[in-house]
């Protein structure tokens, strides 16, 4: 096992502190006990001037320049033994020594040792000059670490990492299903790469680029292709790393920063998660963060003020712009603003071919019909898809990733791993009857998205599933389609109630009712489509700013939020009938796809819908794709 310098260190040090106190506290009872020749049995003064009046003293020995005496005495008591035993002297005895010799009895005296003074004078030298260097050594090694305490004199320099030319491995051309971004970014490095392009027709370079969109997007991705593409200097920080708990260390720390771009210029500065520092001044309760504020206040200044900057342009990316502070988004700071939002069916087709380039993929499979059964998927979600593809078809011992892989991983990214299937019994009945209540309706229903397939197999919370897959990219829904969406979710309790009554109703439509509750407030209060006219009763403000919005009134009177209510309720149960007439009128086909699912445990759409057309008309779909 390798051991570093700093953990010897930092063993020694506490090592040679007790050890220098330890040895202190043995010196120090040496000197007590010093000689070998000390006596273990004391006498008193008052006995030894008896034993003096009595010529029982052979001899004594005078230590500690005279306050201890060893005597040599006779002891009737023992047969007129010797013993040696020691005195305390007092202080001041001066008659003693013309005593001793009038009795005539041998007496030395013997100096005190040098070796105590030596020993001393190391043990206060020597271990805290030890100690000295240990602890100059280990703040001279700790120096090179980031955020040690030998950098506690640079808490206001910038923690930014610099490269001259930043060597990511990502250009262009490995970033895929973003192109108005890529077209937006490619001109910021044709700015820096050939800037008498624009500024001979009066053009400036724009100073900074804010990436706006959800997480997983590629907003990072997209830096780090500038970074390589552009060959300029890079600096890169996240920004947390500005603010500390001291109160101006953050602002320290964006002057350094911008110090060192001008000195670079032109270069590119990139500040990932710009929410951290860049929120909304003033927005809670008692003032708001003050280091914060005065961090935020300083980029203000630094990319904007008095003095300007040149030649340097700052790209920052978040997922919440709603949090942004406005001085930070005006032009002249942010010009740009460029959505990276989740891609459509083509730019998932294109990520889906960048992904794919190092994966071994089977001839069946099609990577278009994987773009369709994937919408609203980022490039981070069809990445991690064909990776769990990946390592599904390495557990499984096959050469290629098939079409099977990739729809068990979809199912494991979009609903968790799989359980263990259910025994047949009334459990599983009634889970099917639920399922089977959901695919029903959305086979039936026109406006209601295609069934993918419906499944008994547990996968996360739910202990069975219903998979829906849209006909086409979605922008705009209508009144038809969210009613049809209400419908097909209540589809499960209606199955419930009207196979087995209102007594074996069971909680697995909880999921199903929020959906349900919260698609018909939205109707009433958001898009307009009641009874209560075109008018938004929300906002959508989705966080509150405590002490900022925390105290507003309600935006609509108390008559205003019954009628609303009352809306939803009027919704929710006209939907919730549609699905019940619908259980009763197509009975005998629901029990046979009951009957099949408990066999199969998974049944295809294609499958599902061709019985279904055996009993009933099923109506063709706009846009249908089905799914390889």
């Amino acid at each position: 096992m390798k051991i570093s310098w700093r953990t010897i260190v930092l063993w020694t040090i506490p090592a040679l502190v007790i050890g220098f106190f330890l040895w202190q506290g043995t010196f120090a009872q040496t000197q007590m006990n010093m000689g070998s020749n000390t006596a273990s049995t004391r006498m008193s003064y008052g006995r030894f001037l008896d034993y003096l009046k009595t010529d029982r003293v052979t001899s004594v020995d005078l230590y500690d320049n005279g306050r201890t005496a060893i005597v040599e005495a006779v002891d009737p008591e023992l047969n007129n033994r010797v013993q040696r035993l020691r005195v305390d002297l007092p202080v001041n005895s001066p008659y003693l020594i013309s005593r001793l010799r009038e009795a005539n009895i041998n007496f030395d005296s013997h100096p005190p040792r040098n070796e105590g003074a030596v020993w001393g004078l190391l043990g206060n030298l020597i271990f805290p000059i030890l100690l000295i260097v240990g602890l100059f050594f280990l703040f001279r090694r700790s120096s090179n670490v980031p955020g040690g305490p030998g950098q506690a004199m640079n808490f206001g320099k910038s923690k930014a990492r610099f490269s001259m030319e930043a060597k990511t491995g990502v250009l262009f051309d490995d970033v895929a299903g973003v192109d108005e971004a890529k077209e937006e970014l490619q001109e910021v490095v044709t700015f820096l790469k050939k800037p008498e392009r624009f500024t001979a027709i009066g053009a400036r370079i724009p100073k900074g680029v804010l990436l706006v969109g959800p997480p997983g997007t590629g907003k990072t991705l997209l830096a780090k292709a500038i970074a390589g593409e552009a060959g300029v200097p890079f600096f890169s920080i996240s920004g947390s790393e500005f603010v500390e708990m001291f109160v101006g260390v953050g602002a320290s720390r964006v002057r350094d920063l911008f110090k060192k771009a001008k000195e670079n210029a032109p270069c590119i500065i990139f500040i990932d998660e710009i929410d951290a520092v860049g929120r909304q001044r003033g927005a809670g309760i008692g003032g708001g963060n003050d280091e914060r504020e005065q961090t935020l206040n300083q980029l203000l200044t630094e990319m904007d003020g008095f003095e300007g900057n040149s030649g340097i342009i700052i790209i920052a990316a978040t997922n919440r712009p709603d949090v942004l502070d406005s001085a930070l988004l005006r032009p002249g700071r942010f010009d740009r603003q460029v959505t990276v939002d989740a891609p459509d069916i083509k730019g998932r087709l294109s990520i889906l071919n960048v992904h794919a380039r190092n994966k071994k993929l089977s001839n069946e499979i099609s990577l278009e019909a994987i773009s369709r059964r994937t919408p609203g998927f980022t490039g981070a979600d069809l990445a991690n898809l064909l990776n769990e593809a990946a390592i599904l078809t390495a557990r499984r011992r096959k050469e290629a990733i098939t079409m099977l892989e990739i729809n068990d991983a979809v199912d494991r990214v979009v609903a968790g791993m799989e359980g263990t299937p259910l025994m047949d019994g009334k459990s599983k009945r009634l889970i099917a009857y639920h399922e089977v209540g959901h695919a029903i309706v959305g086979t039936l229903l026109k406006e209601h998205d295609s069934v993918q397939k419906v499944t008994l197999v547990p996968r996360g919370q739910a202990r069975g599933l219903t998979w829906f897959m849209p006909s086409e990219e979605q922008g705009l829904i209508s009144r038809s389609q969210i009613l049809a969406r209400i419908t097909g979710a209540l589809g499960g309790r209606a199955a419930e109630k009207v196979i087995f009554g209102d007594s074996e109703v069971t909680t697995g439509a909880s999921n199903d009712l929020q959906q349900v509750t919260g698609m018909a407030r939205q109707m009433v209060t958001r898009y307009g489509m009641s009874d209560l006219g075109p008018m938004s009763l929300e906002t959508q403000q989705s966080e509150v700013f405590l002490g900022r919005d925390l105290m507003t009134r309600s935006e609509y009177s108390d008559e205003i939020a019954s009628r609303i209510d009352a809306q939803v309720r009027t919704i929710v149960e006209h939907c919730y009938e549609d699905a019940c007439h619908m259980m009763r009128d197509h009975r005998v086909v629901i029990d046979r796809l009951v009957d099949l699912l408990i066999e199969k445990e998974t049944i295809d759409g294609d499958e599902f819908r061709q019985i279904v057309a055996e009993y009933t008309n099923v109506p063709e779909k706009e846009s249908y794709v089905p799914v390889l």
